[in-house]
C-alpha cells in the first residue's frame, strides 16, 4: 500500500537537482556549435543557463528538505514530473535557435528523445545546426538509462530514498535485480556499462570512416535504443560494415544489462542459461531468417543484401531502436506484417529497450501452459518457474494486467488518431510505435516518413503515449487513482 505522505519539498528539490544536470548536458553541445561555426551557440548557451538557474532556484528554496524515506508516493510523482519538466526545458534549444519554433513540435521532438522513441517531426535533419542536432541525440542518451537512475548513480544526496525512485523508474511490477546491496552502486555499475558500450561503438563506427560527431550521435541513438540519426536517410547510405556494427550494438542494448555485467566478470553460464535472453535471441534470429528468404525470392537483390536488410530491420524494431536501412512498407505484405507484430515484443527487462519486454511474453505463455496443465490435473501443485526459480502470483497477475492495459492504451490511442484524420494503418502503426518506443510506424508515419504532418491532437496524444510506454504504464496511470492521493 502507498501509505507514505506526499512531500512536495523533496519533490521540488530533486526536480531542481535534475534540471541542473540537464543544463550541464545542454552545455556539452557548445563545443560542437563552436567547431562547426553554427549560429546556435547563444541559443544553446541561454537554454543551458535558463535550465540551470531554474534548477538552482528550486534547489536553494527547498534545500533543507529531508532526503530520507522518499516513499513510493513521492517516487512516482517525481519520476513522471521529472520526465515532463525536463522535456519542457529540453525544448529550449529548439525554440530559441528557431530550428523548431513551434512548442508542440519542439515538445514532441524532445519527449520523443528522452523516452528514446525516435519519432520525429523534422523533415530535413541534415539542415539542422550541429549544436542542436547533438542535443537531439543527447536526449536519447540521457533518457536511455533513465534520468532517475542517472541521479541515483551520481547524487548520494538522494540517500536511502533512491531505492523507491529506482523501482518507480524501472519496470514496475517486476523485481529489479541489484548488482550490489546498495542501490547507488547498482546504478553506477549500470551506467558504467552504458558508457563503455557507447565508447566502443563510437570507436568501431569511426573505424568505418564515420566522423566523430556522427559516430557519437549514432552511438547515443543505438545504445539508448532511440533511433535519431543525423542523416535524412537514417542508416541506409552508410556502408555494410557500419550497418553490421550498429546491428551488433542494437542487439547488446536490447539485452538485460545485468547479463553484460555477468559477461564482464566471466559468468557466461548465467547469460546463456537465462530464459529471456534465449527467447530474445531466438525471436530476432528466426524472424530475420524468415524475412531474408521472403526478400530474396520477392526482390531482385543478393542474398547478403536481403539478409542484411532483414537482420537490421528486425533487430532495430525488436529492440525498439528505430533506425532504418530500407523502407519495409515496400516489402511483401507478410514481411511488413511481421514487422508490425514485432512492435509488440520489445527487448529484455533491464535493457534500454522499450515495448512489452520478452520476459512478460515468456511469463504469459508459461502461465497459459500452466493453466492447461491444471485443467488436466486439477489437484496437482505446479509452480510457475523462470530460470529455475518460482515466480510469485503477484508478478504473474501484474504481467496479465500489464498486457490488458497495454492493449487498451493501444486501442484508445488508435481510435483518437483515426478520429483526427489518420488512416487505419498509420494510426495503428504510429500508436504501436510510440507506445513501444520504436519511432517509425506504418503508412504515412513509416520508416521513410515522419510525424510532421499529423494533427496537433495526434502529436499530443502520441506524446502522452510515449511517456506511458517509457514509464511502463503503471508509473503514470497510478497518479490518476483517487486512492493514490488519499491520505
Amino acid at each position: 500500500m502507498l501509505r507514505s505522505k506526499i512531500n512536495f519539498s523533496i519533490i521540488f528539490k530533486i526536480i531542481g537537482i535534475l534540471l541542473i544536470i540537464e543544463g550541464f548536458f545542454i552545455f556539452l553541445c557548445l563545443p560542437f556549435s563552436i567547431y562547426y561555426g553554427s549560429e546556435d551557440f547563444y541559443p544553446i548557451l541561454n537554454s543551458g543557463l535558463i535550465t540551470v538557474c531554474v534548477g538552482l532556484f528550486l534547489w536553494f528554496v527547498f534545500r533543507n528538505a529531508s532526503n530520507k524515506n522518499i516513499g513510493k508516493k513521492n517516487a512516482y510523482i517525481i519520476v513522471t514530473s521529472v520526465w515532463l519538466i525536463m522535456s519542457v526545458f529540453g525544448t529550449l534549444p529548439y525554440i530559441l535557435s528557431g530550428e523548431i519554433p513551434n512548442f508542440t513540435d519542439a515538445f514532441f521532438e524532445t519527449i520523443s528523445g528522452f523516452t528514446t522513441t525516435g519519432a520525429s517531426i523534422l523533415t530535413d535533419v541534415e539542415s539542422v545546426s550541429k549544436g542542436v542536432l547533438f542535443w537531439r541525440s543527447m536526449t536519447h542518451w540521457i533518457g536511455g538509462m533513465g534520468i532517475i537512475v542517472l541521479s541515483i548513480a551520481i547524487l548520494p544526496i538522494l540517500g536511502v530514498g533512491g531505492m523507491q525512485l529506482f523501482i518507480a523508474e524501472t519496470s514496475p511490477g517486476t523485481k529489479p535485480e541489484k548488482l550490489h546491496p546498495r542501490i547507488k552502486e547498482t546504478a553506477q555499475r549500470l551506467w558504467g556499462i552504458y558508457v563503455l558500450l557507447t565508447f566502443f561503438e563510437t570507436g568501431f563506427l569511426m573505424l568505418g570512416h564515420m566522423n566523430l560527431f556522427d559516430a557519437l550521435c549514432h552511438s547515443f541513438g543505438t545504445i539508448a535504443t532511440g533511433g535519431f540519426s543525423t542523416q535524412n536517410s537514417s542508416i541506409a547510405n552508410y556502408s555494410s560494415y557500419i550497418q553490421y556494427v550498429i546491428i551488433f550494438f542494437m542487439f547488446l542494448s536490447g539485452t538485460n544489462f545485468t547479463l553484460h555485467y555477468f559477461s564482464l566478470h566471466g559468468k557466461f553460464k548465467k547469460v546463456f542459461k537465462n530464459e529471456e535472453y534465449k527467447w530474445y535471441a531466438f525471436i530476432l534470429f528466426s524472424l530475420s531468417i524468415i524475412i531474408t528468404f521472403i526478400l530474396f525470392f520477392s526482390r531482385d537483390i543478393t542474398f547478403e543484401k536481403a539478409f542484411r536488410d532483414s537482420l537490421f530491420q528486425v533487430v532495430s524494431i525488436g529492440t525498439c531502436t528505430g533506425f532504418a536501412t530500407t523502407d519495409y512498407m515496400h516489402w511483401p505484405v507478410i514481411g511488413y506484417s511481421l514487422i508490425f507484430f514485432l512492435m509488440f515484443s520489445g527487448g529484455s527487462v533491464g535493457s534500454t529497450s522499450g515495448g512489452i519486454k520478452i520476459m512478460r511474453h515468456v511469463l504469459l505463455f508459461k502461465n497459459i501452459k500452466l493453466q492447461i496443465k491444471k485443467i488436466i490435473h486439477p489437484t496437482a501443485v505446479i509452480p510457475l518457474r523462470l530460470n529455475d526459480k518460482p515466480v510469485s502470483k503477484d508478478i504473474v497477475t501484474n504481467v496479465i494486467a500489464f498486457f490488458i492495459v497495454y492493449f487498451i492504451t493501444f486501442i484508445i490511442g488508435s481510435i483518437i488518431l483515426i478520429s483526427s484524420g489518420l488512416d487505419l494503418d498509420s494510426a495503428m502503426g504510429g500508436v504501436a510505435s510510440c507506445l513501444g518506443g520504436i519511432g517509425p510506424g506504418l503508412g504515412s508515419v513509416g520508416p521513410v516518413s515522419n510525424y510532421a504532418e499529423i494533427s496537433i491532437i495526434s502529436k499530443w496524444t502520441l506524446s502522452v503515449i510515449m511517456l506511458l510506454g517509457r514509464l511502463e504504464l503503471f508509473s503514470v496511470i497510478i497518479l490518476f487513482s483517487r486512492s493514490f492521493w488519499r491520505k
